[in-house]
């Protein structure tokens, strides 16, 4: 099996790290096990912490949807700091900028702090960061951001696919110790490109077959290919936890485990999607060299800088 090397903060020692999640090095795709815990914690961290039932769902189903989690008011902050993000053209020709295939149409804003002093302090607010910590026990740092746009009638879907197929393939974590918050700036509903997930699929990891392309994030960024599992396998993930839509209004937080397959439909309303996505990794599970043997993918994709956030308190 592949080998990758981790050094502990503030060590030069380095510690063989065997690959237990092997994907996308030549074998047919497969179910493997998860070997670790969902959530690593239940003690509240602070006053935004989940309660036992939130954390027993969340442990069971893999996700967890809170309605109406940011105020009015901070929503709207947030809505308006968007339009304004939107509005600078300038900003399609960064590297971080995603655009649809064949347009100028944004698709994704990656490195949030960079592009906003706002959205800097929403990815170290303390009704993010207490939840976050609680489930995955301990200090964590910010390992991806970005916002997804699905412009009315033909923002374009993305394929089924593990969060942490991609992060341990391509950036190197060795453990599951991760997950995501989608925080919603628009209307999710059924018809406008919501995000599915497979309820209980993130106690199976996928291995997917083929082999990653050099700068494999140019082209899957965009459109998806490698990564994306079996259509067998993905069946019978379905077979044991049915597809579940992930609707909700602005200011509603979603919480996905790191290993939940999840994707999401092409938008055929007249209604746009905008969603803010925060990846976030713990402290415990630095991440060693990419797993599939190529180089890093740059810095706004996959952070490596693991100081742990203190979390801000509103204001």
């Amino acid at each position: 099996m592949r080998q990758g090397r981790v050094a502990y903060a503030g060590s030069a020692e380095a510690l063989e790290v065997t690959d237990a999640y092997p994907s996308r090095q030549g074998q047919p795709s497969r179910i493997i096990g998860r070997g670790e815990p969902v959530v690593f914690s239940e003690t509240p961290v602070g006053k935004y912490s989940l309660a036992g039932e939130h954390l027993r769902f969340y442990r069971e189903n893999g996700y967890l949807l809170l309605k109406g989690w940011f105020t009015e008011e901070a929503t709207a902050l947030m809505q308006e700091e968007f339009a304004r993000l939107l509005a600078n053209r300038e900003i399609r020709d960064l590297e971080n900028v995603i655009c649809e295939p064949g347009s100028r149409e944004i698709r994704s804003l990656f490195d949030l702090p960079v592009l906003s002093a706002l959205y800097g302090r929403l990815c170290r607010s303390r009704r993010v960061l207490d939840a976050v910590m609680q489930i995955l026990g301990g200090p964590v740092y910010l390992h991806q951001s970005r916002i997804n746009i699905k412009p009315a009638f033909w923002g374009k879907s993305f394929p089924w696919h593990s969060d942490f197929e991609t992060w341990h393939v391509e950036d190197g974590f060795p453990r599951m110790r991760c997950l995501s918050c989608s925080i919603f700036l628009t209307e999710n509903n059924h018809w406008n490109g919501p995000l599915f997930v497979i309820p209980g699929s993130h106690r199976h990891y996928v291995s997917c077959s083929g082999l990653t392309p050099d700068d494999h994030y140019r082209e899957s960024l965009k459109n998806q290919y490698y990564g994306s599992p079996d259509v067998k396998i993905l069946g019978k993930l379905m077979d044991q936890g049915a597809i579940e839509t992930c609707t909700g209004g602005p200011g509603d937080m979603l919480i996905f485990d790191g290993n939940m397959m999840h994707g999401s439909p092409d938008n055929i309303s007249h209604l746009p999607r905008t969603n803010i996505f925060l990846a976030y990794n713990s402290c415990e599970n630095p991440p060693v060299e990419p797993y599939c043997g190529l180089k890093r993918r740059p810095a706004f994709l996959a952070s490596r800088e693991c100081t742990p956030l203190v979390p801000l308190d509103d204001d």
